[in-house]
C-alpha cells in the first residue's frame, strides 16, 4: 500500500516537473521570438545608411561569436565529438538564415520577408511527406495549403508580384535554411548526459557562421565609417552603433540562446509553433517604428500564413517532426558527429 502511494507521489511529482519544464520553455521560446522579430527592424536603417546586407549579418554574427567565445572555450571538445553537427548549425541556422534575411531585406518590407520566411513548417512536412515518403495528417496538409495561399496574399500575386522577385526568392532561401535551424536545435537533446552542451553548439556554430561569412561578405571592403554616424529610423536619426549592439546582444546572441534552450524542452514542432509569433512582432514593430504599412489583403494573409503554420506545426506527429528533414540513420549518424 505504501509502495503505491509512494509510485503515486513520485508520479505526480514527475508531472509537475513535467509541466514546469513546459512552461519555463514556452517562456524561452516567447522571448526568442521577441528577441528574434527586432533584428530586421534595427537592420534596415544600417543596409539603408549604406551598408551591405552581408557586412550587417558578418557584424551581426561575429559580434555574437566574440560574445560567445568564453563558451566555446569552456566546451572545446565539441569540434572533435559533434563536428558534423556544428558545421550544420554554423552554416545553415546561422550563416544561411540570416545572410539570406538581411539580403531580402534590402529588396522587400520586414513583415513581407518574415511572413515567406514562416513558410518553414510547410517546407518541414513537404520533406516529410515527399522525400521521406512518410504520411502527415490532413489537418498538417490543410496547414500547408492556407499557408500557400496566404503567401500568395502577402505578395499580392494578382497585381503581377508587386514585390522584387529576387527579394522574395531570398526570404524563401531564409525559410529553407530555417528549417535547419529547428531540426538541427533538437539534436542529441534524447541522449541525456551524452547530449551536446546547446550553449556550446551556438557558440561554435556562430564561429563557423563567421568563418563562412567572412569569404562571402569580405568585410575588409566595408564602408565602416557608417556605424560611426547615425541611422534613419523613420524620421528619427539613431546612432548605428547602439542600432548595431541592439542586433548582436538581443537579437543574436539572447534570440539563440533562448530559442536553442526552448527547442530542447519543447521539441521542434511545439516550438516552431511559438516562433510563428515572431513575424507578428518583425511585423508590428515595423509598422510602428519603419512606417511600414501593409495593405488588408497582406494583413489577412500574413494571418493565414500564421495559421496554417501553426496548423501544420501543431498537427503534425511529434515524433515525426521532431526528426523532420533528417532520416533515421543520418540523425544516428549526427549523433556519433560523422553526419549533420
Amino acid at each position: 500500500m505504501q509502495e503505491g502511494r509512494a509510485g503515486q507521489a513520485g508520479q505526480t511529482g514527475r508531472r509537475s516537473q513535467e509541466h514546469r519544464g513546459r512552461g519555463l520553455g514556452l517562456g524561452l521560446a516567447l522571448l526568442s521570438a521577441v528577441a528574434f522579430g527586432g533584428s530586421g527592424v534595427a537592420a534596415k536603417p544600417l543596409i539603408e545608411a549604406g551598408l551591405d546586407p552581408l557586412h550587417v549579418v558578418w557584424l551581426r554574427v561575429a559580434g555574437a561569436a566574440l560574445v560567445m567565445l568564453p563558451v566555446a572555450w569552456r566546451h572545446r571538445s565539441l569540434p572533435r565529438s559533434r563536428p558534423a553537427l556544428l558545421a550544420g548549425f554554423g552554416l545553415l541556422a546561422v550563416a544561411g538564415v540570416q545572410a539570406c534575411y538581411f539580403a531580402a531585406l534590402s529588396r522587400i518590407p520586414v513583415g513581407v520577408a518574415l511572413l515567406v520566411e514562416y513558410l518553414a513548417p510547410a517546407l518541414v512536412l513537404g520533406w516529410v511527406r515527399f522525400v521521406q515518403r512518410r504520411s502527415v495528417t490532413r489537418a498538417a496538409a490543410l496547414g500547408v495549403v492556407l499557408a500557400v495561399g496566404g503567401l500568395a496574399c502577402v505578395v499580392e500575386v494578382w497585381a503581377g508580384l508587386s514585390f522584387d522577385a529576387v527579394g522574395l526568392l531570398l526570404a524563401l532561401g531564409a525559410a529553407c535554411c530555417q528549417v535547419g535551424y529547428f531540426v538541427l536545435s533538437d539534436q542529441g537533446s534524447d541522449a541525456g548526459a551524452d547530449a551536446p552542451h546547446p550553449l556550446g553548439v551556438i557558440a561554435y556554430g556562430l564561429l563557423v557562421g563567421t568563418a563562412v561569412l567572412s569569404l562571402v561578405a569580405r568585410p575588409w571592403g566595408m564602408d565602416w565609417s557608417v556605424l560611426a554616424g547615425g541611422a534613419d529610423l523613420n524620421g528619427s536619426t539613431v546612432p548605428a552603433w547602439i542600432l548595431l549592439g541592439w542586433i548582436v546582444l538581443v537579437a543574436t546572441v539572447v534570440a539563440y540562446v533562448t530559442g536553442v534552450l526552448s527547442v530542447r524542452r519543447l521539441s521542434p514542432p511545439v516550438a516552431g509553433v511559438v516562433a510563428c509569433l515572431e513575424a507578428v512582432i518583425a511585423t508590428a514593430l515595423a509598422w510602428v517604428i519603419l512606417g511600414e504599412h501593409l495593405s488588408a489583403p497582406q494583413i489577412i494573409g500574413g494571418a493565414v500564413v500564421l495559421a496554417g503554420a501553426f496548423i501544420a506545426q501543431s498537427s503534425a506527429p511529434a515524433e515525426r517532426a521532431v526528426k523532420a528533414g533528417v532520416p533515421d540513420s543520418e540523425t544516428e549518424l549526427s549523433r556519433s558527429g560523422s553526419a549533420a
